[in-house]
């Protein structure tokens, strides 16, 4: 799969950098729309924070995806790729008040609310503007994820929603509030979940939670099950598309909506993690005791993961096509946990050879830092690169 990198075009680009393989994308926010469009009442909001580069947005939103953003400065990326106000929804445990005050300025469709003190926020602030905010209770449903320690976001000891023991006194308090209007409920118990079971048992929690409403004659309008679908790290040319046709199927088949009730979804890195590498160039290839080191002008600053999740990522040598050898691949960073890789197989490596670092759509570019005062790596679509 190397021919897929316009590798001639790199010469005159500062390494490194992002490349996002738009025709991957595109071929991804297709299978997307081909198997909502099987389900009635179905909104897919694309989660910002696995990547904002502006011209990956334009591209999702002319699919007619929202966005689910989860700040301000989110809100604001949403906005200026286009995205529909009325489809974009703005979650996080810490929303500030001028945060707040940008989602109700342009009407956004809704707020998810993690907290009473949240709430009475927002109604305080919509008062202020003589508007009413809708809001949907995140709801923490104590539902495992078979995924990362660092990515569980469902259990009752993360910091994330509202205890199911509380959300009906939540609820309560919301309708006696004139500024807000309570329209639905949202969950997500996590990231980079591969075993459907896990979905399966949202969705058993989520039925149990709209029967004990329907006996309290509560109305649910909608349902916002997050994201959470998984990518395969290991064989990104394989499975360049997530099975979004098992995912979609296995949560609307299972979730028991009353009449008229709206499933939104929010996936983020199942959107964009492959269409994405961090394009690299080798340093030094440096002979160890033990051992033989590929050190590459990418490090640590421009894809995190792997040092902050032990994160894999395929990595290839997209300039050699000699036998393989066995590397440690390292970046350039003062840090011991500056490494993508150890004990990888690459095609000999020289000095100069392109280095790319697969998967890396999601979580790459948008968490760059510039540690040791490095620039950040820029990003380039095929579209650029035409």
């Amino acid at each position: 799969m190397k021919g897929v990198f316009p590798v001639g075009k790199f010469a005159d680009l500062q390494t490194p950098f992002y490349y996002y393989d738009t025709r991957i994308l595109r071929q991804t926010l297709e299978v997307i729309r081909q198997e909502t469009n099987k389900m009635e009442r179905a909104v897919v909001h694309y989660a910002i924070k696995a990547n904002a580069n502006p011209q990956v947005l334009r591209t999702i939103r002319e699919y007619g995806l929202g966005a689910d953003c989860v700040s301000g400065g989110e809100i604001k990326a949403a906005l200026q790729a286009g995205f529909s106000p009325d489809k974009i929804v703005f979650a996080g445990v810490g929303k500030a008040d001028w945060e707040i005050n940008l989602g109700l300025e342009h009407g956004i469709f809704c707020f998810n609310v993690e907290s009473i003190p949240e709430l009475e926020i927002i109604n305080e602030l919509a008062a202020a503007k003589g508007v009413v905010a809708n809001v949907e209770f995140r709801v923490n449903p104590d539902v495992k994820a078979h995924t990362h320690a660092n990515i569980t976001t469902g259990l009752a000891e993360n910091k994330f929603g509202i205890a199911l023991s509380d959300i009906e006194k939540v609820i309560a308090l919301a309708q006696q509030m004139e500024h807000v209007k309570f329209i639905g409920l949202h969950f997500h118990i996590g990231s980079q979940i591969l075993n459907m079971n896990d979905f399966a048992a949202l969705c058993n929690r989520v039925n149990e939670l709209l029967e004990q409403f329907e006996k309290h004659h509560i109305k649910v309008e909608n349902i916002n099950v997050g994201g959470g679908l998984g990518v395969d790290y290991q064989h990104p040319n394989r499975q360049a598309i997530p099975d979004f046709q098992d995912y979609f199927k296995t949560i609307n088949s299972l979730i028991r909506r009353r009449e008229g009730q709206v499933l939104h979804f929010e996936p983020g890195r199942s959107v964009v993690a492959q269409c994405g590498s961090l394009i690299s160039k080798v340093l030094y290839v440096k002979q160890g005791t033990n051992k033989q080191f590929a050190i590459l002008d990418a490090g640590m600053t421009d894809l995190i993961r792997p040092a902050l999740y032990q994160a894999y990522h395929k990595i290839e040598n997209i300039s050699s096509e000699l036998p393989m050898e066995t590397y440690d691949v390292v970046g350039p960073i003062c840090e011991s946990s500056d490494v993508f890789g150890k004990a990888v197989d690459l095609n000999q490596t020289k000095r100069g050879d392109y280095i790319a670092i697969r998967s890396a759509g999601a979580y790459g570019e948008i968490m760059a830092s510039q540690y040791n005062c490095r620039a950040l790596p820029k990003g380039y679509t095929t579209e650029d690169l035409l």
